[in-house]
């Protein structure tokens, strides 16, 4: 239960994933006070996602890699004094002092319990993971047409399928990891369709021979797929999904090195679900809200700038996991742990262990290499937004076409996402540019030279919905940094406060069969 505002805790840990439960879980064998804030109900993140008890699952670990390790893991934090504040929703994060911090969440199942809280801390460390991007194109607002982590989800959480026959296509490891799943759940998965291919990783030799654990992953997903008899086509791309009243068929398309579709090569695969991802994107809101320093990945995304023990460039802040770059559950926990050291060695005055923090740091060094290489394998080309005829959703709220933004861009002189959103509406919707965001400020810079997705600029002073009733009952000095008149912003919120170190949609889905793993 969570403390009176009269007792802050030590840390306070937003997200129990892999990287938020390794830090509490050192932070609190270090002997600091934790709570670790998530808005589920369960530990385990968007990674290790399970059934709820009350479906009864018999072989839950059937659908994960890796289970006995997070089970050890999830242990040491049941054993621990770190007290565990489920159905907490973060919607902001304020700094009242130098080692005065406020954690304001709403609470509920839906962030709709009857009294928001307030958590007090000297210290807080970012571990709210990453989302998915989403590139548009035409048909894919069609009810069965889902989101590659959605689909996964699906499965972990509700034993369900979104479908029978099931396509799995767009770009980066994900996809095999997915694929794989569902296919051992019993789905039928016609084709895995790679925009990019995986030839770009043998540009990083170095990254391969030290993180072989990650070869032996996708070849266990690998060895999944061809018992299952599922082809692989790379290169690749849906170019369109076909259906009334859900998808019937897609249509798969050769794609050049820009991601340009080659014409004459497309084709059509019969399936009832599609499962479409175009890579992960850093959660971020919360640290740019307070000024954090951010840095660009090899695939186009935005992740924090981090020093060598997960420090964030604002004092009292760190952050661990996806927020910093997308890299998987064992590098998350890795530098959860690092971070849980370093800030129980900075609140106690005392040195982090050394051995133990060198080691970490090691490690982390070597599985961030990987991820770098594997964000610049999986980078989207700038021809991607040939996929999209001018009647192509792009905005799902707004209901704003691929047409009305290139009208904003070539008519009205829209250089970037903003003025396009000003001109068109294209991300003031519901999910306030989470679905829509890369897509329009690509299309907004017609490409980049670099042949990325440029990144969105956008700083959201909410992370999440929050009533005006509870905005309105907030003191002056707690409001979000964007709700504070221009020019009264705290100092340590500014991006110049200080330097790091060093740089350390789903669509409807209609009901269909229990997964065989249950």
């Amino acid at each position: 239960m969570a403390r009176s505002a009269s007792e802050p805790y030590d840390l306070a840990v937003l997200g129990a994933g892999p990287a938020g439960i390794a830090g509490a879980v050192a932070a609190s064998e270090a002997g600091l006070s934790v709570a670790l804030l998530d808005a589920s109900e369960q530990t385990g993140g968007q990674y290790f996602r399970h059934p709820a008890p009350t479906l009864r699952a018999r072989r839950p670990h059937a659908l994960h890699h890796d289970w006995p390790a997070f089970a050890r893991l999830r242990g040491r934090l049941e054993a621990s004094t770190a007290d565990h504040l489920r159905a907490h929703h973060v919607w902001t994060v304020t700094r009242e002092s130098a080692d005065a911090w406020t954690v304001h969440a709403l609470t509920g199942a839906d962030g709709d319990g009857e009294h928001p809280v307030r958590i007090r801390a000297r210290a807080v460390l970012l571990a709210t993971g990453a989302s998915e991007r989403h590139l548009p194109f035409p048909g894919w607002t069609l009810p069965g047409v889902v989101a590659a982590g959605g689909a996964q989800a699906m499965l972990k959480s509700g034993l369900v399928l979104p479908g029978r026959r099931i396509v799995v296509a767009g770009s980066g490891p994900l996809l095999l990891a997915v694929a794989s799943s569902l296919a051992a759940a019993g789905a039928h998965v016609p084709a895995v369709v790679e925009a990019s291919g995986y030839l770009g990783y043998a540009r990083h030799p170095r990254a391969l021979a030290t993180n072989p654990h990650k070869l032996l992953e996708a070849a266990a997903h690998g060895s999944v797929l061809l018992r299952h008899r599922v082809r692989p086509l790379t290169r690749s791309a849906v170019t369109e999904a076909h259906g009334t009243d859900r998808v019937e068929a897609v249509t798969v398309t050769r794609l050049d090195r820009h991601w340009r579709p080659v014409p004459g090569t497309g084709r059509r695969i019969a399936c009832d679900a599609l499962a479409v991802g175009q890579g992960l994107v850093p959660q971020t809101e919360l640290a740019t809200g307070l000024g954090c320093a951010t840095r660009r990945t090899p695939d186009g995304t935005t992740a924090l700038a981090l020093d060598g023990l997960q420090r964030t460039s604002v004092p009292g802040l760190w952050a661990a996991g996806e927020t910093g770059g997308v890299g998987g559950w064992l590098l998350a926990r890795v530098e959860g742990e690092l971070a849980g050291l370093a800030v129980a060695a900075q609140l106690r005055g005392r040195p982090a262990p050394g051995g133990r923090v060198a080691e970490l740091r090691r490690r982390r060094d070597r599985m961030r290499a990987f991820a770098d290489a594997m964000a610049a394998a999986h980078a989207p080309g700038p021809g991607w937004t040939g996929w999209l005829t001018d009647d192509t959703e792009v905005c799902r709220c707004e209901e704003v076409t691929a047409g009305h933004v290139r009208e904003a861009v070539s008519g009205l002189g829209a250089r970037d996402a903003r003025t396009v959103k000003l001109l068109t509406r294209a991300g003031m919707g519901w999910c306030q540019g989470r679905m829509c965001g890369a897509a329009v400020a690509c299309l907004a810079a017609a490409g980049t030279a670099e042949g990325t997705v440029p990144p969105s600029a956008e700083r959201r002073p909410l992370a999440v919905p929050v009533p005006l009733g509870v905005l309105a009952a907030q003191p002056e000095a707690a409001q979000p940094e964007a709700a504070r008149p221009e020019g009264t912003e705290p100092e340590a919120a500014r991006p110049e406060a200080a330097e790091p170190e060093g740089t350390g949609p789903e669509g409807g889905a209609g009901p269909h069969g229990r997964a065989d793993p249950a």
